[in-house]
């Protein structure tokens, strides 16, 4: 009697539907299959600021990549800053989130066909983003020229960070796409690279880059900021900001800067 009990029991269990808060939905979706948690699954902005709010207070005219990467260093204890070789074609100052892919040299004789991932994120990257392209192997080889950087532009874009170089860059100046690289040069890749990722982590000019991830640009250089260290980079800004204005003043006045220092210690 017992055991045609608790039989019933279990078989009562197994035909109640999974529940969102059930231990089977943890594991597997209403439909039965696997699922992933969406906190893994997505990009989040560190808790109390959107990704747009972060832009916008990335973008603030007081916040140089200076002082940024200031703030990147001094909130997770390595360096932001892209190599100083990594330079502007114009002076638009870039803030958006990263989309990442990976370019690798290709022997003359390997013909099997590669997925081109490098123009899949140009098609796929939201308004605002700004592409980040690592052409492993030489920085020499242009990774963007005028037609992507055409549709780039169309697609509103915020902008790209090219380990490697760029070319057209009269073209690229007139169609108004900013586009920070390593070098300028007339090599294309065609033939030379091919693609190998997207949207994975990359190191980019010496810098850890995930997807994601805050990229500033402006006439000083690139800086990437974790996404998950951007809040308490932003607080750190705020405090340099403060700290710098009333500075000024004082060197203004006692022109010293030392003098200052003794006060604000910013340095």
């Amino acid at each position: 009697m017992l055991a045609r009990a608790l039989a019933a029991a279990m078989v009562a269990t197994l035909l109640v539907p999974a529940t969102a808060s059930s231990p089977a939905n943890a594991l597997f979706g209403a439909g039965g299959q696997a699922s992933v948690p969406a906190d893994a699954a997505a990009q989040v902005a560190p808790p109390g600021m959107t990704p747009e709010q972060i832009i916008v207070e990335l973008r603030r005219p007081e916040n140089s990549t200076g002082n940024i990467a200031d703030g990147v260093e001094a909130a997770t204890g390595v360096r932001g800053w892209m190599s100083a070789d990594m330079k502007p074609i114009s002076d638009k100052k870039i803030v958006g989130r990263a989309w990442t892919a990976v370019l690798r040299p290709v022997l003359k004789q390997d013909d099997r066909q590669y997925p081109n991932y490098a123009l899949q994120i140009l098609d796929e990257a939201p308004a605002g983003s700004v592409l980040v392209y690592v052409l492993e192997g030489n920085v020499e080889i242009a990774g963007m020229g005028n037609l992507m950087a055409t549709t780039a532009q169309v697609r509103g874009l915020e902008g790209t960070v090219i380990d490697g170089a760029v070319r057209d860059v009269r073209e690229l100046r007139a169609i108004g796409h900013q586009v920070f690289a390593r070098r300028i040069s007339p090599a294309t890749s065609v033939g030379r690279l091919v693609s190998v990722a997207k949207q994975t982590p990359v190191r980019c000019a010496e810098v850890m880059v995930n997807p994601g991830d805050y990229i500033v640009g402006d006439l000083d250089g690139v800086v990437a900021v974790p996404h998950a260290a951007a809040e308490k980079v932003i607080a750190l800004l705020k405090d340099y900001d403060a700290r710098e204005t009333k500075m000024m003043d004082i060197i203004k006045r006692e022109r010293s800067m030392l003098k200052a220092l003794e006060i604000y210690n910013r340095y």
